[in-house]
C-alpha cells in the first residue's frame, strides 16, 4: 500500500517490541532510503539443484497448476484404486505379523525403496488426486527383513483367502 506522500506503509501484524512499534501500528519506510544489501549477479550464485527438474518444489509457488498431461487415464485411475484396496488388505493381514511395509526395486536408481504402509497409502492417494507422486525422504535405517514385495503380499493374500484347505 502507498500513501499520498509516496511512503510505503507496512502493517505490523505482531508486536515488534524491539523496534518501538505496537501491534496494529503501521511502520513507514522512506522510498529514498538506500538498501544495505548489494545486488548479487546470478553468475555469483550456486547452481540451482532443481534446474530443469519438472518436480521442482519451487514451481508450485508461482507456476501454473498441475498440467492436464499429468492426469491419469481412466484405466490408470482404476489400477490405483485397486492398489489402494489391495494395500488395505495386505496391511490388515501382514502388519500384525511384523511386516512394516513394502519394498520396491527402483528401475531408475537400481536400489530398493522401503515404503511403510501409511507412506505408500499416502503416495498412492496423491497419485490418484494429483496425477503424480512427489519425491519423499527414504525410510531411515529400515530393516529389510521387515518389508516384503508387492508380489509376496499378493501371494500371501491369495493363499490365506483361498477356499482350499
Amino acid at each position: 500500500m502507498t500513501s499520498d506522500r509516496g511512503t510505503r506503509v507496512l502493517a505490523i501484524v505482531s508486536t515488534a517490541a524491539g523496534r518501538g512499534a505496537r501491534a496494529g501500528e503501521a511502520l513507514r519506510c522512506s522510498p529514498t532510503r538506500q538498501s544495505i544489501v548489494n545486488e548479487v549477479s546470478p553468475d555469483a550464485l550456486p547452481p540451482d539443484p532443481f534446474a530443469g527438474d519438472p518436480h521442482d518444489p519451487a514451481l508450485s509457488l508461482d507456476g501454473p497448476a498441475v498440467d492436464d498431461q499429468d492426469a491419469l487415464s481412466d484405466a490408470e485411475r482404476d489400477e490405483v484404486i485397486a492398489d489402494l484396496a489391495d494395500l488395505a488388505v495386505y496391511q490388515a493381514m501382514l502388519e500384525a505379523r511384523g511386516v512394516h511395509g513394502i519394498v520396491v526395486d527402483c528401475g531408475d536408481c537400481g536400489e530398493q525403496h522401503f515404503h511403510e504402509w501409511n507412506l505408500l497409502r499416502a503416495s498412492l492417494q496423491q497419485l490418484l488426486e494429483e496425477g503424480q507422486m512427489r519425491p519423499h525422504e527414504p525410510a531411515f535405517d529400515p530393516d529389510p527383513a521387515s518389508y516384503v514385495t508387492w508380489e509376496y503380499c499378493r501371494g500371501y493374500a491369495d493363499a490365506v483367502l483361498s477356499d482350499d484347505p
